[in-house]
């Protein structure tokens, strides 16, 4: 009998906003010690209240196993440094914004503080997981690690695989997915990935619809849950996602794979005036 996966004892979470708490609640919840470091003490005690709210959240939807409060918060402290990451620290989770040059200087510090056997990951969901390992000392403990929204309840991790990446490395993460109880596809370094790519011409060629009076959002979205069956629809999906994540993806995507990623001005249009979704209450949709 294969004995149950179970996580890694400690795990550092290097951001705290939406993606970062979900991730450091999901790993509390599995057992983990979770050390989620943000850029301040500020910031650092906001990340520690997203994730108690979700711990709190998750237990009214009877998905934690017991109340908040017993055990599951005293998993998860904060930090405003990377120096304050643990040395027996066993994967850290890097989950800042999609900016190449900052996550390549996080996790070039945290290989400085961390032990030689420790998986470093980023949860980029586009960025070139080839270049970010490019900049460690051992690439082979690197691999991405592309967490979906919202964490907690999503069924998906996408492990992007570097060239370089160990065999060790890659089944820890395997290993540590179904931990959560999460189902993980493999795949290799690509613009976009498997996951980003498919999605986002998706939700691109939904954005020129609405923009050519094709049809309004809410009909494209039903068209899509009704007719394919998809759980939600793309333009709703972008409002959860964020017009602004969105659009940081498809000009990078543009700029790998070409002008059928350009992004339709509509979405320039809606980021430039701040209607970035669901976190600004105005998207596709409006939200309370």
């Amino acid at each position: 009998m294969t004995p149950a996966a179970t996580p890694p004892p400690v795990v550092g979470v290097i951001g705290g906003g939406r993606m970062g708490a979900g991730i450091a609640q999901s790993f509390a919840a599995a057992g983990s010690r979770v050390v989620v470091v943000e850029r301040d003490e500020s910031a650092a005690a906001a990340a520690m209240e997203r994730v108690t709210r979700g711990l709190r959240q998750a237990a009214e939807r009877g998905t934690l196993a017991g109340p908040p409060d017993l055990g599951v918060p005293d998993r998860v402290i904060v930090a405003s440094s990377i120096a304050e990451l643990p040395h027996d620290t066993d994967l850290v989770v890097e989950a800042v914004f999609e900016d190449a040059a900052l996550k390549a200087e996080l996790l070039a510090a945290t290989e400085d503080v961390v032990h030689d056997g420790c998986v470093l990951a980023s949860n980029t969901s586009a960025l070139s997981v080839t270049e970010l390992a490019a900049v460690l000392r051992s690439p082979g403990r690197f691999l991405g690690m592309h967490f979906f929204n919202p964490v907690p309840v999503s069924a998906l991790v996408e492990l992007v695989l570097a060239p370089g990446t160990t065999e060790a490395t890659r089944a820890a993460a395997v290993r540590w997915t179904h931990a959560l109880g999460k189902q993980d596809v493999v795949v290799r370094d690509s613009p976009g990935f498997a996951s980003s790519r498919l999605g986002l011409a998706l939700g691109l060629e939904a954005i020129r619809m609405v923009e050519e009076g094709v049809a309004d959002p809410e009909a494209v979205d039903t068209a899509m849950r009704l007719g394919y069956r998809h759980p939600m629809g793309p333009l709703r999906l972008t409002d959860v996602v964020g017009l602004d994540v969105r659009l940081a993806i498809a000009e990078h995507l543009h700029t790998k794979l070409g002008e059928r990623f350009a992004p339709p001005r509509l979405l320039r249009e809606k980021v430039a005036r701040g209607e970035l979704g669901r976190k600004t209450g105005q998207g596709f949709y409006r939200w309370q």
